[in-house]
């Protein structure tokens, strides 16, 4: 009797198949790490939408859709002889068993803290001589994300401002350049004024321990609920959004807000 596979090594190996020249998905076949990496992306966001609706049947579903990206990534990866699944899955443990000695070792801790300091503290042993204290930050990062994992490492050797107060007056001065540019700028101008202010909030999100990402997102989705909520407000009175005014429009936005916070 034969010894059953873990569903693991199932995956590698239907990964493996759908990449075989001889008979394998014409699809598969055409693509390669820059074509799979927005999917890459795209799995991930849906894991975190899971999360956010509480779906389990979902979330174990995503998640299984996310599992096969490193799978797919690391089979492009073997054919061309750099590295096998195998490796990454070693190269992890390794990191995970190095970064937490107070686990596996006989490294003392006492709080959620020690822990950040240790992994911290391994990271920069971990770093090439000479490296700059902003490496590490990927540049396909969300723009919001990566702007505070930049000022976070900026942070750690003393480049920012020590209160609130600076967060502020550096938006104000932002804002007021971005006004400037409103006026006579060029387009190029205003959008390097726009995203000035953009980086400033990141920070000042940073200072509260907010993430920026996840702000907007709620936002977005608030904005999402409230103009839906305007546009049925209008469809029962038999009205199109395009027949009525803007102050109309404030009017039942203000009414959704109202109904929002009496829920």
């Amino acid at each position: 009797m034969s010894e059953q596979k873990h569903p693991i090594e199932e995956l590698i190996k239907v990964m493996a198949r759908l990449r075989d020249p001889e008979g394998g998905c014409p699809w598969d076949l055409e693509q390669d790490f820059k074509s799979i990496a927005p999917y890459t992306v795209e799995e991930a966001y849906e894991v975190l939408d899971a999360i956010e609706r509480g779906d389990m049947k979902d979330l174990r579903e995503e998640l299984g859709d996310l599992l096969l990206q490193p799978i797919y990534h690391a089979q492009m990866a073997a054919e061309e002889g750099h590295f096998t699944i195998e490796d990454v899955i070693k190269d992890v443990t390794e990191k995970m068993t190095s970064r937490h000695p107070h686990v596996f070792g006989d490294r003392a801790v006492g709080s959620a803290e020690d822990v950040n300091a240790i992994w911290d503290e391994k990271k920069e042993l971990e770093k090439p001589e000479n490296a700059s204290a902003l490496d590490g930050v990927a540049k396909a990062l969300p723009a919001l994300l990566r702007a505070q994992k930049l000022q976070k490492k900026a942070a750690k050797v003393g480049f920012e401002w020590q209160s609130i107060d600076g967060f502020l007056n550096k938006l104000e001065e932002e804002l007021a350049e971005l006004r400037e540019a409103v006026v006579s700028g060029t387009i190029e101008e205003k959008a390097e004024e726009l995203g000035d202010v953009l980086f400033v909030i990141a920070g000042l999100a940073r200072q509260f321990d907010i993430n920026a990402e996840t702000a907007l997102r709620n936002t977005n989705d608030k904005f999402e609920r409230r103009f839906k909520g305007l546009e049925d407000s209008f469809k029962k009175r038999n009205k199109n959004l395009t027949d009525v005014s803007l102050e109309d429009m404030e009017a039942a936005w203000q009414e959704q807000k109202a109904k929002e916070r009496a829920a």
